[in-house]
């Protein structure tokens, strides 16, 4: 399988503070993949570092065979990366359809435009029962698909997505995963990050386990599944 993403010995963190410590992974087109661990294992700050929002300290990362590392966050975006990020940052004063709009602001072609927004009505048809709605008045649950749905807009090679059933009742979780294994279906690339460990393992294809800023544990996600370690650790068992 051709790899699509590369991340090589990453150092990154916050000013002074260091969060991650010679992290490695790779996604192979087509795949989806879930980083896991425990709150403040670094999990979200690898998205960003990949996404452009942090610049490694240490270490490069690759797309397509090409660095991105340290490239602003709008440039990693036009290459063909989309980072549905926890605070989905919506415009809360804007209707579905406008936001929805908004995530395809790099496409020029009205139709394709046109396009990519009959898919993502397809993939959430009660985004588009509520296309004039204003997103601030939407439940929870329809917040996350409309980010998702956004982060589609693009036509991304690459999904990144960080903790989408935070905060969800288990049915929208469910519907959530659901549209992030049709997407894959579909031949959309996925990383995700989640807590839900159980559920993410059984949607995935593979999974790194990231302990105290290090890749503690990686493998296919029903191997991850049977693992002792995350089965204890993560999973109460």
């Amino acid at each position: 399988m051709k790899s699509l993403l590369e991340v090589e010995n990453v150092d990154a963190g916050y000013g002074f503070l260091q969060v991650l410590w010679g992290v490695s992974l790779h996604v192979g087109e087509g795949e989806f993949v879930c980083l896991l661990g425990a709150n403040g294992a670094g999990k979200t700050t690898t998205l960003k570092t990949i996404a452009g929002f942090i610049t490694p300290q240490e270490g490069d990362v690759r797309f397509k065979g090409q660095s991105i590392a340290g490239k602003p966050a709008h440039t990693i975006s036009g290459t063909g990366i989309s980072f549905v990020s926890e605070e989905l940052n919506l415009f809360a004063n804007m209707t579905v359809r406008e936001n929805l709009l908004l995530g395809a602001y790099n496409i020029r072609d009205k139709q394709e435009q046109l396009d990519a927004l009959s898919f993502v009505y397809n993939l959430f048809p009660r985004l588009k029962e509520r296309e004039k709605q204003l997103a601030g008045t939407m439940s929870g649950g329809e917040r996350k698909m409309l980010a998702i749905a956004r982060g589609m807009m693009s036509r991304p090679a690459l999904l990144l997505v960080d903790e989408p059933s935070l905060g969800l009742a288990p049915q929208l979780v469910t519907n959530v995963f659901d549209a992030l294994g049709v997407l894959q279906q579909r031949g959309v690339t996925i990383l995700l990050v989640e807590q839900n460990v159980a559920s993410a393992l059984r949607i995935t294809d593979r999974g790194y386990v990231l302990e105290q800023g290090k890749i503690a544990i990686e493998g296919k996600s029903s191997g991850l599944i049977d693992n002792e370690h995350v089965r204890s650790a993560y999973m109460g068992i």
